[in-house]
């Protein structure tokens, strides 16, 4: 996966919502944490991976790429706000769980946490271990997660445009 060019990308988005919005010089870091959080929600309601009373299996893998490359425009839009150059936010160490839930939970528990101590070693982390859930338990590659991450960052860039 190219960095550079999500961070590019990223980038672009963020600073065009900046402008449209007029949130120029506003710290949006909680905002950015916060939708961290809901976007992990909803990627792992889509897995269903926690819901034992349900006999309905998980969704389609292509709304499950979408959603988790919405956990990507958050982890990547808050390392730019932090001024981590992509070079030093590549996946370095395996922070998976042996088990989906397990990952989801300890993923839950580092991005709430954020801030706390070294917010740019916890962000790292929590990308890592992000990346490992798409890698290890949901079976995306690199290749995957780069195409999702352009296919929907092209959606929210028109929603942009028409108002959203």
């Amino acid at each position: 996966m190219n960095l550079t060019r999500l961070f590019k990308a990223q980038k672009f988005l963020d600073d065009g919502i900046i402008e449209k919005h007029s949130l120029h010089g506003q710290d949006l870091t909680s905002n950015k944490i916060l939708a961290l959080l809901v976007e992990i929600g909803e990627l792992a309601n889509e897995t269903r991976c926690f819901k034992h009373w349900s006999l309905k299996g998980p969704s389609e893998d292509s709304v499950i790429l979408e959603e988790f490359v919405d956990g990507v425009h958050f982890f990547i839009s808050l390392a730019i706000n932090l001024g981590i150059s992509p070079e030093n936010f590549i996946v370095t160490e395996d922070y998976t769980k042996e088990d989906i839930n397990s990952s989801f939970l300890e993923l839950y528990r580092m991005v709430s946490n954020l801030g706390q101590m070294d917010i740019e070693a916890e962000l790292h982390a929590a990308f890592s271990l992000f990346i490992g859930i798409a890698e290890i338990h949901l079976g995306f590659t690199w290749n995957d997660i780069e195409q999702g991450y352009f296919k929907k960052n092209a959606i929210n860039l028109k929603r942009q445009e028409e108002g959203y």
